[in-house]
Parts: C-alpha cells; sequence; structure tokens
C-alpha cells in the first residue's frame, strides 16, 4: 500500500521539509541566515525610466569610416547626440553637434578643422524693472 515509504512520505515533498526554498523563515532559518543573508527584503534603488537619458555617442577615429568621402557632417541629423575623442582623425572635416567632449573637439581642430556645437533652447527670464523707474511714476 505504501510501496515501502511508510504511512506519510509518499505525499509530496513529506519527509523532506518542503520543496525547494520552503521553510525558510520556519524550520530553515539557520541556514537562511548563513547561507543566503540577502534572500528576503528589497535591495538597491532603480531610477525611473522618464528620468535617464543615454546619449548616442561616436568617436573621432569611426567618423572616417563611417561617413566616407564627406567632409562636412552634421551628427544630429545622422542620429548621434554627442561626439567623443578616441581614435585618430586623418582629414579636415566640419562636423556639426549637440556635445563634444574637449578630447573630440581639440583633435579636430588640431587637424584644421571645425567643429559646431548646437546650443540647447535657452529660456529667458523676466527682466527686473529698474526701481528708479517705479518711483518716478509713484
Amino acid at each position: 500500500m505504501t510501496h515501502g515509504r511508510g504511512k506519510k512520505a509518499g505525499r509530496g515533498a513529506g519527509l523532506r521539509g518542503g520543496k525547494g526554498n520552503a521553510g525558510l523563515h520556519k524550520h530553515r532559518r539557520m541556514y537562511m541566515i548563513k547561507n543566503m543573508p540577502d534572500h528576503f527584503g528589497r535591495h538597491g534603488f532603480k531610477r525611473p525610466q522618464s528620468i535617464i537619458k543615454k546619449d548616442k555617442t561616436i568617436n573621432v577615429g569611426n567618423l572616417e569610416g563611417k561617413f566616407p568621402g564627406k567632409k562636412e557632417i552634421d551628427l544630429t541629423k545622422e542620429g548621434y547626440d554627442k561626439l567623443l575623442g578616441a581614435g585618430k582623425l586623418n582629414s579636415k572635416l566640419k562636423i556639426k553637434v549637440e556635445k563634444a567632449s574637449q578630447n573630440a573637439v581639440d583633435k579636430i581642430k588640431e587637424k584644421g578643422g571645425e567643429i559646431k556645437l548646437m546650443d540647447a533652447p535657452t529660456v529667458e527670464q523676466p527682466v527686473a524693472k529698474d526701481v528708479e523707474s517705479a518711483d518716478k511714476k509713484e
């Protein structure tokens, strides 16, 4: 009747004390404390995705291979946000980009090229009224 397993040993995972991580808060408490101290609870912080913005970058050394024969490159139209300074530049280039590292700017100017950084749109501040003109009106 029991097929050699005793009365209750054949039901599920009875004699083992449960399946998997069962009992970590009860009869396997010391095992959890010793071997898995960080198993329960929350850990770390995840920033909201709406805050995170990753710039799509390209290195100076990749420009000639990516855009062969071009002397003027508008990286914003090509989908790049930032120019970085790794690699060597062999020719004189005119580049238009939103942001660039100082190393990239130096390498382009060293070869006689030009780089135009796109200015972010600025918010105009309201002009403070002159105190003297306010006194004259009164």
